[in-house]
């Protein structure tokens, strides 16, 4: 497999974030260098269960690997596809057994404390059983909750074979751009770390735009039914 990384592809310097990520590279392709397929496919079921490892790091480093002809582009998808299906599974099943139940008593025992009572975990209920399909196949093209949509589906108990479904098809597309960025860029293949964090900044200031316009609209909708049960 991969015979070491370039210069440049491996980022040094003396402090704290892009040594991190210099140290997380090279782990990253150690790991790669020596298990290939299996290698990426185990790191991206990691990102997935552990979202502070950059799946662009991985992405990227796959896609490169392909661009030096020791894989094929479409192994490191199928690949990166697999562990993102795994991951999303392990999530899906704990969240499945713990269950709708649970997580309504918890809401009755300490929702006065934030304010969320059973009635609001049975609207957002309602919501993702509406949207579920559009939610985990969106979602799993956004930065940070790409993993954590696999939670409310289990606890949902979403069917199966639908989650499955539109997890993997969100996940292609996901890994497709970046594999696909790191094969294309080749030596350069870094470059593809610099677009991610602006796709992240940009994704996530949407994502908290739409949240807090959600929130306003919830809680007068909410403060509307207070007044009228009054």
């Amino acid at each position: 497999m991969m015979s070491g990384l370039p210069p440049q592809a491996a980022p040094s310097a003396p402090t704290g974030d892009l040594r991190m990520l210099g140290d997380l590279t090279n782990w990253v392709s150690e790991i790669v260098d020596g298990f290939g397929y299996a290698g990426v496919a185990f790191l991206v079921f990691l990102e997935n269960v552990f979202p502070p490892i950059p799946s662009e790091v991985v992405l990227g480093l796959a896609g490169f690997t392909a661009s030096r002809g020791e894989a094929t582009l479409l192994g490191m998808l199928a690949a990166s596809t697999a562990g993102s299906l795994a991951g999303a599974w392990l999530l899906y099943g704990v969240a499945a057994a713990i269950g709708p139940e649970r997580v309504h008593r918890l809401v009755i025992r300490y929702g006065r404390w934030v304010r969320i009572t059973s009635r609001d975990v049975t609207r957002a209920e309602e919501w993702f059983d509406r949207w579920s399909t559009v939610a985990v196949l969106v979602c799993r093209c956004v930065p940070l909750v790409r993993s954590l949509i696999s939670v409310p589906a289990g606890f949902r108990r979403m069917p199966f074979v639908p989650f499955t479904l539109y997890t993997t098809l969100g996940s292609l597309v996901w890994n497709a751009i970046f594999v696909s960025a790191g094969y294309l860029l080749g030596e350069q293949w870094e470059r593809v770390l610099a677009a991610a964090d602006t796709y992240k900044y940009v994704t996530l200031a949407g994502l908290a735009l739409v949240t807090l316009v959600g929130a306003v609209l919830f809680w007068r909708s909410r403060s509307k039914v207070v007044i009228e049960e009054a």
